[in-house]
This record gives structure tokens, C-alpha cells and sequence, in this order.
């Protein structure tokens, strides 16, 4: 599940990140990759806030109908669409059965240790990197 995000830049600052389907849920980065990262990171925590406060979160629109909304018009001025993919840490991990070639595993298992985690720690590190690209 994805959200649309609207992402503005002004001159001498920081690439803004709004949700129009989440009013209050913002985000912020120096570059458009640091910024899609932290929009995905601050979307998945928003949506946690709004579960534990037993708020309904609203289901996300399409592209079209966000581009359609009249009531977005000056919030899309100067804006570029952004798909953010929503996700979610449940606290609970599962066992899962996976095949890859033994040498990318071997490269996962270096990697990993260098920077002192498990394959497994690598491995979801990677996962939330690609989705959030």
C-alpha cells in the first residue's frame, strides 16, 4: 500500500514531505532520497500514533484522485507526487524461507558482518532501503 506525498523544495531549505490523506503527518530531508527515506520511516510511525489512539487510518486515494481534489490545489502548487510505500513494523519477526544465488549470499554475510549485523538484520535493512526508493 502506497500513500501520495506532495514533496516541495523552497530556495535555502530542505525538501519538504506532506500527505494529504494524513493531515499532520510531515517529513523533511536534505536530498529527495533523504527525504523519500524519512517519509517512509515518519509514515509507517504516523500510522502506529493514529493505531495506538485508536484513530481510523484512512485508506490511501489514487494519484488522480489526489491531481482531482480541488480542495489540493494550492498544496500541489509547486509540488511533485510522490508515491510513499507504507511500512509497517509490527514488533514480530517470522521465519521465512528464501533462495538466493551463493554468491549474493555470500555478499549479504560480509556486508553484514562488517557493519556488525545479522544476515537476517541486513537483509530487512536492505528491503526497507528499496521500498522507500
Amino acid at each position: 500500500m502506497h500513500y501520495v506525498a506532495l514533496m516541495h523544495k523552497d530556495p535555502d531549505s530542505a525538501y519538504g514531505v506532506s500527505f494529504p490523506d494524513l493531515p499532520g503527518c510531515y517529513s523533511a530531508g536534505d536530498t529527495v532520497e533523504e527525504a523519500t527515506r524519512n517519509a517512509t520511516e515518519g509514515l509507517g510511525a504516523f500510522v502506529r500514533w493514529m493505531e495506538a489512539d485508536g484513530d481510523i487510518v484512512p485508506a490511501p486515494r489514487p494519484p488522480d484522485q489526489i491531481i482531482a481534489d480541488p480542495a489540493l490545489a494550492e498544496d500541489r502548487r509547486g509540488a511533485v507526487l510522490v508515491l510513499i510505500p507504507l511500512v509497517r513494523d509490527l514488533g514480530s519477526t517470522t521465519r521465512i524461507n528464501v533462495s538466493l544465488d551463493l554468491g549474493l549470499l555470500e555478499a549479504i554475510d560480509a556486508a553484514a558482518k562488517h557493519r556488525k549485523q545479522t544476515r537476517s538484520a541486513f537483509i530487512a535493512s536492505a528491503v526497507r532501503k528499496e521500498l522507500a526508493a
